[in-house]
């Protein structure tokens, strides 16, 4: 990215602002260094970038639904509910912003919370891979948080609230510093969790939408990567667990508190990546400055991709592909999984490093990231869904019999494919040997229904799963007047961001 001349905006050594205290930019300057590059190059794009791409706004909008969407099916499961509502229970905000699906009215932090880990509890909401892989729509928490906040206070004050295609190119903004910081740098290595990227890109964009000025903004983004990051350990044996379904909500709703201090006036740290010893390089990054592919555009919203049939961690979602063919296959052979002797899963790196796991899985967080559990359920009963996690389901003796007959190895190509900008392929490819013998064709698929190169294909069953998961919360009535909005985009995009939510709440409190 081209250099950017930055203007240093640090407080005074008394922790008191500036601001309007007539201290001059050459004075602050020689008080403090100016912002590490990437900090001016994730806010400059952020205010300055002038956001045309009609792909990316027709994407945002489907993305926007399809959280949503998983975020209305989330709440069949307790052990999400649980987490939701005000801190205090009882708790309503004036003018607080909705939580989609339940009656909650709440802060904005607090609905950044509920919002993002229903989107993501589920592990079905959309997916980047790269070096780092994630979940871009995981930032829509705190953006809609925040724009029904500011939309509803607007509102009460006769302002002009803000509309859903602000809440779209703050999303599509978000997604490009998620997933271009993603493309070449690799978090997981260190033990570091992806939901680092989404308070990084989450800050900057809700900064955007809360009118923070450039050096706040800095400020704001500087505080989210000086903050204290996750580590992996609840994504991995022997500790996976439920925060990973509630670590993103967790870190979008930071970013919101981390923006609101920001505009507060709270100091930033504008060398929180390169300083020495202490900084986020060499303290969490093995000293290693962050590369960059390609500026920041609306590259990674045009190309996200969408998890529409499967609620499994995304590197197994082409082998459950092959598997359902498999499936068939054996059926129409009159034969069954006890006629299989092995399994063998063709992939590349990535789902290796995270989902090739054998032993005992603890709990639906562990069976969801394991490819062999996920093969073996669809082999088995020619589905899979969230419900396949649950215990009542992996006790089923037959499934782990299976499990201990799969085995994955890499293939280079795939991996390197994987990482092609051109391809970004997500392959996997299943070889049968059964008892007597004789094999089955290898089965490859190289790209799942979600990805680009299938999206004619994947848009009409994007939209059934979002009819189906509103089906799950509303009356018919309500369901229609959330689909007539929902799948008209001009029409979307130039609703007010409050009457929107309105559509989504209902009576009872969950």
């Amino acid at each position: 990215m081209a250099e950017v001349a930055a203007l240093p905006l640090s407080p005074n050594p008394s922790g008191n602002s500036l601001k309007g205290r007539g201290v001059s930019t050459l004075a602050r300057t020689k008080r403090s260094p100016a912002p590490d590059q990437v900090l001016v190059d994730i806010v400059d794009y952020v205010l300055n970038h002038d956001m045309q791409s009609p792909l990316a706004y027709e994407t945002a909008c489907r993305s926007l639904i399809d959280a949503l969407g998983c975020a209305m099916e989330a709440l069949d499961y307790p052990a999400c509910r649980k987490l939701l509502g005000p801190i205090i229970p009882g708790t309503v905000v004036p003018n607080g912003a909705r939580v989609p699906g339940t009656n909650y009215q709440l802060d904005p932090v607090q609905a950044a919370f509920n919002l993002g880990s229903m989107i993501r509890w589920l592990d079905f909401n959309d997916t980047w891979l790269a070096a780092e892989w994630g979940h871009p729509s995981d930032n829509l928490g705190g953006i809609l948080a925040v724009a029904d906040w500011l939309s509803r206070t607007a509102v009460a004050t006769n302002r002009k609230p803000l509309l859903i295609k602000d809440v779209l190119t703050a999303m599509i903004k978000a997604y490009e510093i998620q997933g271009c910081i993603a493309l070449e740098n690799s978090f997981n290595q260190v033990g570091l969790d992806h939901v680092v990227l989404v308070k990084v890109a989450s800050t900057a964009v809700v900064a955007k939408l809360l009118g923070l000025t450039r050096d706040e903004m800095i400020n704001a983004v500087s505080l989210a990567w000086v903050d204290g990051q996750s580590l992996r350990t609840y994504r991995h044996a022997p500790n996976t667990g439920t925060r990973k379904s509630w670590a993103a909500g967790d870190a979008t709703s930071r970013a919101v508190r981390l923006a609101l201090m920001a505009k507060a006036g709270e100091m930033g740290y504008p060398t929180v990546l390169t300083a020495p010893v202490w900084g986020f390089y060499d303290a969490l990054f093995e000293g290693r400055p962050f590369q960059f592919q390609r500026p920041y555009g609306s590259y990674v919203m045009e190309n996200v991709l969408f998890k529409i049939s499967y609620p499994a961690e995304f590197h197994s979602q082409t082998a459950v592909e092959a598997a359902m063919t498999i499936h068939g296959q054996l059926k129409a052979m009159g034969r069954t999984i006890e006629d299989i002797r092995k399994i063998t899963i063709r992939t590349h790196a990535a789902c290796l490093r995270i989902i090739d796991k054998q032993g005992p899985l603890n709990n639906p967080a562990d069976r969801d990231h394991c490819i062999q559990y996920v093969v073996a359920v669809m082999l088995l009963y020619g589905r899979l869904g969230a419900a396949d996690y649950e215990d009542n389901i992996a006790a089923d003796p037959r499934i782990d019999a299976l499990r201990a007959k799969i085995v994955c190895v890499e293939d280079p190509q795939f991996s390197r494919d994987y990482l092609d900008p051109e391809k970004r392929s997500i392959a996997n490819a299943l070889a049968v040997e059964l008892n007597d013998g004789s094999h089955l064709d290898e089965l490859l698929v190289e790209y799942p229904i979600g990805h680009r190169r299938r999206r004619s294909e994947g848009i009409p069953l994007l939209e059934a799963k979002f009819r189906r998961n509103l089906a799950r919360r509303f009356p018919a009535s309500q369901q229609t007047a959330i689909l007539e909005v929902s799948l008209d985009h001009a029409r979307l995009q130039t609703m007010p961001v409050q009457d929107y939510l309105d559509l989504y709440v209902i009576g009872d409190r969950i």
